[in-house]
């Protein structure tokens, strides 16, 4: 049985809320749709590392309500199991070492990329689970206290068979699939782990860290800022997402043009040909690279002309990158890294000199 609900690509947009995308009973890809060191200071601030089976100890009992009712919760779940997209950054920074995990992309090992592989330590490695569709067998040996799929698109018909292996967490109503944001994943995690404070305590860290840097470059409450991605030569332009919602939080705004390609509700992304391709124009375009390196959006003629392109405020974030990953989690381990990374380029992008370019995106 597979997923009834595309999932994201990286650094995409969030569909719209109480919309999700049916796709029958096929496989479902990574690449259907778009969405979309530091770490360690995040986990720092609660004071907590992951924690092994016998050390869970006694919790409180604690309801959770979701897309498909409410899940009651006891003690303090120490094999926890994530079939979401990004909840094992969570997982591993409210102190809880996830004994299974699915992947998303990547191809890291135990499917943790370097900001959630440092957390992990000498803890054993999560299993990992498939890409394209559930495997409720392999889930089933695993021995879940807690399955979490908060920042996924379970169907209910998954969600009941996950339910009768573990208690199980789907994604909050309010949303849309995929869609909630890391303030509301991490509080939801931290409630069903029984850590409700350390999660408050990550939020208000991470928030002002955020802060921090705004109040470092004032210069970033004064441009726009666009992300936008290059698929096998075709351009895609983003109002919501991790990315897009990064460069919110640090006091960017969308172009008017960009904006303008967005309708009412309709926040879903959309293709720029090449003949509308000056809707990019913005202070500082981040461009996610995808499909064939021969194919780019960056190398078409009619981009080389706009302004943005000739000034040298683009930032290339090849599919695999670090940063590119970071920001397309959005997550409590990754933004962090994704604070550190970005923001000096944005810096370079904005500083009214052609001549200063970015660090490259590796």
């Amino acid at each position: 049985m597979s997923s009834t609900t595309a999932r994201p690509r990286p650094t995409g947009a969030r569909l719209p809320r109480r919309t999700a995308r049916p796709l029958g009973a096929a496989r479902v890809s990574r690449r259907s749709v778009l969405l979309g060191a530091g770490g360690i200071a995040a986990l720092a601030a609660t004071g907590c590392g992951p924690q092994s089976a016998d050390s869970a100890g006694d919790g409180p009992s604690r309801s959770i309500e979701h897309k498909y009712g409410t899940t009651e919760i006891s003690g303090r779940p120490s094999r926890v199991v994530t079939i979401g997209l990004t909840e094992q950054d969570y997982v591993l920074a409210l102190g809880v070492a996830p004994v299974g995990v699915r992947e998303w992309f990547g191809g890291h090992e135990g499917a943790l990329w370097p900001w959630a592989r440092d957390v992990l330590g000498d803890d054993p490695m999560p299993e990992v689970l498939p890409v394209d569709e559930l495997n409720f067998e392999q889930i089933g040996t695993l021995g879940a206290d807690l399955i979490l799929g908060v920042n996924s698109g379970l169907t209910e018909q998954e969600y009941t068979l996950l339910s009768e292996i573990a208690p199980t967490v789907a994604q909050p109503a309010d949303y849309a699939d995929y869609g909630a944001p890391w303030q509301e994943i991490t509080r939801i995690v931290g409630t069903a782990l029984g850590r409700e404070d350390d999660a408050e305590a990550l939020v208000a860290d991470i928030e002002e860290q955020f802060e921090r840097v705004r109040a470092d470059h004032p210069e970033f409450a004064e441009a726009t800022g666009l992300l936008a991605t290059s698929i096998d030569g075709d351009a895609f332009a983003y109002a919501e997402g991790p990315a897009p919602d990064f460069l919110v939080q640090l006091g960017l705004t969308l172009p008017e043009a960009a904006e303008g390609l967005f309708t009412g509700e309709n926040r879903e992304p959309q293709q720029v040909s090449l003949e509308r391709i000056e809707v990019l124009e913005a202070d500082a375009l981040l461009m996610g690279l995808y499909g064939s390196e021969d194919a780019s959006v960056l190398d078409e003629t009619v981009f080389t002309r706009l302004d943005v392109a000739r000034e040298g405020r683009v930032l290339a974030m090849p599919e695999m990158s670090r940063l590119n990953g970071a920001l397309s989690f959005g997550s409590v381990l990754s933004l962090p890294y994704a604070l550190e990374e970005l923001a000096p380029r944005l810096a370079a992008l904005l500083d009214g000199d052609p001549g200063t370019e970015p660090d490259a995106v590796s």
